[in-house]
């Protein structure tokens, strides 16, 4: 593979799910019981042999560098390269980025200072398994000026999404944005690949020229008189744009298919938290679920994810729930299609029922 760095978007659309980015990055959401949304971008560039990453931050943040600290889990913990917090102004005027465009013009000194030919840029807002390295090799066999990876699936949310179509050859000869479609399209998962003197160029013009818009103003023009290629992704995804795509995304994994194509060769990283192991009372009666260390089950759990350190009580149900870290849930509780953040404390005899379109939310901290 070419010599390559990478670029992450810690914060990139973080107002599509309000209710988990109050006090977070989108790139620190928590997922599956014990990772955050990062981890997936972030891993699979450390797999793909990329060992300089450049991770562009934002707002509330702080949860997100408690994660990632040195970037020792990664071994992006590194003398030369390595994990790099890079500052979330677009400008020396200190003024916070509000476009991607903005939010990669701050990362032009980190760029201009890599000795890497290619550069990988990707949001931290889903859940894939991606090598990266067989873009890369797509990218330069080609001789495209960039590359950008779509997964082909059902329309969704209309507003969420770049499609694109593509001749034979993979070249993008038209892009639409946000635009309302019905059947399987090809959906960018907002991961490309450009030469990185391609992209230092590229935004330099730009914003010289007032764009706003990196998909607007400059991907769909290019894919009208430019050399843009499409890289086909055939993994599972699910890009979190909802609270109820990040609901779906978590119970996705109760499927032992999905789980074992993202972890089944434990090469998704995390932070590591030790902790004693679960444990499961003569009362307790578990169904299709995950449950992690510190957790402590006297109730029934029925298709949940729960997080480190849930206590669940006697006489409880839980049903289609996802549990985030050190939440109580209190004796005789009946709660269905909720999910909590972390540090909640729900009395006895609770009831809370929401539905897989629309999840019962508990905010962070909250005592009901």
């Amino acid at each position: 593979m070419a010599s390559t760095v990478g670029v992450i978007f810690s914060s990139i659309n973080d107002e599509n799910v309000p209710e988990l980015t109050k006090v977070r990055s989108k790139g620190s959401i928590p997922y599956g019981g014990r990772y955050r949304l990062v981890d997936f971008a972030l891993s699979c560039m450390v797999n793909s042999g990329i060992t300089t990453v450049g991770m562009i931050t934002k707002n509330n943040y702080q949860s997100l560098m408690d994660h990632l600290g040195s970037g020792k889990e990664w071994d992006l913990a590194r003398k030369e390269g390595g994990l790099i917090l890079l500052p979330p102004y677009s400008d020396e005027s200190e003024m916070l980025y509000r476009n991607r465009l903005e939010g990669l013009k701050g990362s032009t000194a980190f760029l201009k200072k890599c000795k890497e030919d290619f550069v990988v840029v990707a949001d931290s807002d889903a859940v894939y398994k991606l090598d990266y390295s067989k873009v890369i090799d797509q990218h330069v066999k080609t001789n495209a000026d960039i590359t950008l990876v779509y997964h082909e699936h059902e329309c969704g949310n209309p507003n969420s999404y770049l499609m694109f179509e593509t001749d034979k050859n993979g070249k993008i000869i038209s892009i639409d944005v946000n635009q309302r479609a019905k059947g399987m399209r090809k959906h960018y998962i907002n991961v490309f690949v450009a030469r990185t003197s391609y992209l230092l160029n590229l935004i330099q013009t730009a914003i010289a020229r007032g764009y706003s818009s990196f998909s607007g103003d400059i991907l769909v023009p290019a894919a009208k008189n430019g050399n843009i290629y499409g890289c086909k992704y055939e993994g599972y995804y699910q890009n979190i744009d909802s609270l109820e795509s990040y609901f779906k995304a978590n119970m996705d994994l109760l499927d032992k298919d999905i789980r074992t194509f993202l972890f089944g060769d434990r090469d998704i990283y995390t932070k590591i938290n030790d902790a004693s192991p679960a444990k499961f009372t003569e009362t307790a009666k578990v169904t299709n679920s995950l449950i992690h260390d510190g957790c402590l089950i006297e109730g029934t759990v029925e298709n949940c994810i729960l997080f480190r350190g849930v206590k669940v009580g006697k006489g409880a149900t839980l049903k289609n729930c996802i549990i985030m870290s050190e939440n109580y849930i209190g004796d005789d509780c009946k709660l269905s299609y909720v999910v909590s953040d972390k540090d909640v404390a729900i009395t006895n005899g609770t009831t809370l029922a929401g539905c897989a379109k629309i999840p019962y939310f508990i905010n962070k901290g909250i005592h009901i």
